[in-house]
């Protein structure tokens, strides 16, 4: 209770509406509407996650965007369309990625457009100024997610910067200080496990005013995959049962989208939660399978949803296969089905199937022994509201 008195004291009022309405209701509709699609004709996923551009301003290991030989950008047209589109089949929800999506010079006009959806902004915060913070604040429709990916000598090196932990913190401040509902993210990897599972880091994200604290697992992909950071199963279970513990003892909502209420492992992707669009409106299982038969230009997303082969197939031969994450566990796997396929090669490097032909596998979230839910409250939203907010992993 401690975090709702929190959030309803400190958000800005028009900030907590557009959470409570478009976020809460309205995307509780939505997955409902899902639910009651699955197993029927006219699939549609619950929510999409869009990269809107590959342009950043970190380099980070593991990062499935850098190294492009040419960045893509949606254009204001493209990404007004699928916004649209998705709303007319019910769906209300966005994940805006990147590259680092404050550097999209159109983000601020669809927000503002599309007031009636709501947005989850992934951030490096490293240009969420003060100023920024202000102007989500009066579109009044988007949370920020900062990413922190180690403490401040592992945070450079993980990301490819400088000063970047400190520039999180700020980021963090801003956006607290502006009202909005702020989100905190870490991928866990070897080099920040010990930070990620200690009481002292989820404690001073409360201390700052930190909404939610999201757990990502690092998967190593991309052209710096940084195979050597990925966890063992040993460690996912450690993981797991820290985010299970820490929903009973801290005031923050501590997020994950790797298994359900009951405990057991799922794939969004192969769920048909969500599917990715990349900056070049290629249209993917998740964001580091980088491969794609369909484009937002093609057809309505609708038809597209309903005819592709490709992604149907996909849902349907990993669920077969595995619970866990198929690109971590069995990347030979996903090379040889893309190949069946003829897939596109969208990673923007033109040898990401090289790269599954050569790459290690590794224990995924599958691994981990069924740890159920404590928290009734967390139960409820895995049943009834997103798996816990996203779909995102």
């Amino acid at each position: 209770m401690g975090l709702i008195s929190n959030v309803i004291r400190n958000t800005d009022k028009r900030c907590l509406y557009k959470f409570i309405y478009n976020m809460g209701v309205k995307g509780s509709l939505s997955f409902y509407r899902f639910q009651k699609r699955k197993g029927k004709p006219g699939f549609f996923p619950a929510f999409h996650f869009i990269s809107v551009t590959d342009d950043c301003n970190l380099h980070c290991q593991g990062c499935w965007v850098v190294d492009k030989k040419k960045n893509s950008r949606l254009t204001a047209e493209q990404l007004d369309q699928i916004i649209t589109q998705t709303k007319q089949n019910g769906s209300y929800f966005f994940g805006i990625l990147g590259g680092e999506p404050l550097l999209y010079k159109n983000l601020f006009p669809i927000f503002e457009k599309h007031s009636d959806c709501y947005f989850q902004l992934f951030t490096n915060g490293t240009l969420l100024t003060p100023e920024m913070a202000e102007k989500l604040r009066k579109v009044g429709n988007v949370t920020p997610l900062v990413s922190f990916e180690g403490n401040e000598e592992v945070a450079d090196v993980r990301r490819g910067g400088q000063n970047v932990w400190q520039s999180a913190n700020k980021a963090i401040s801003a956006s607290v200080e502006a009202g909005l509902i702020t989100g905190a993210a870490i991928s866990v990897c070897k080099s920040n496990f010990d930070m990620a599972l200690s009481r002292e880091f989820v404690e001073g994200m409360v201390k700052q005013g930190v909404t939610y604290l999201w757990y990502y697992i690092f998967r190593p992909v991309g052209s710096v995959p940084g195979y050597d950071l990925a966890l063992s199963a040993e460690e996912l279970h450690k993981l797991r049962s820290f985010i299970v513990d820490a929903r009973e003892k801290f005031s923050i909502a501590i997020i994950d989208t790797y298994w359900d209420a009951d405990g057991k492992p799922f794939c969004p992707a192969a769920e048909g939660l969500s599917h990715h669009i990349n900056a070049a409106g290629f249209i993917e299982p998740c964001p580091v399978v980088q491969f794609a038969k369909d484009h937002v230009s093609s057809a309505p997303l609708k038809d597209i949803y309903v005819n592709s082969e490709f992604l149907t197939g996909f849902r349907e031969q990993v669920k077969a296969k595995t619970n866990g994450c198929i690109i971590m566990e069995d990347p030979a796997w996903l090379a040889r089905f893309v190949r069946d396929f003829q897939a596109t090669d969208t990673s923007g490097r033109n040898n990401e199937l090289e790269r599954l032909d050569s790459a290690p596998s590794f224990p995924g979230h599958g691994t981990v022994d069924i740890i159920p839910e404590k928290n009734w409250l967390y139960r409820f939203a895995k049943r009834r509201a997103f798996f816990g907010l996203g779909a995102y992993g």
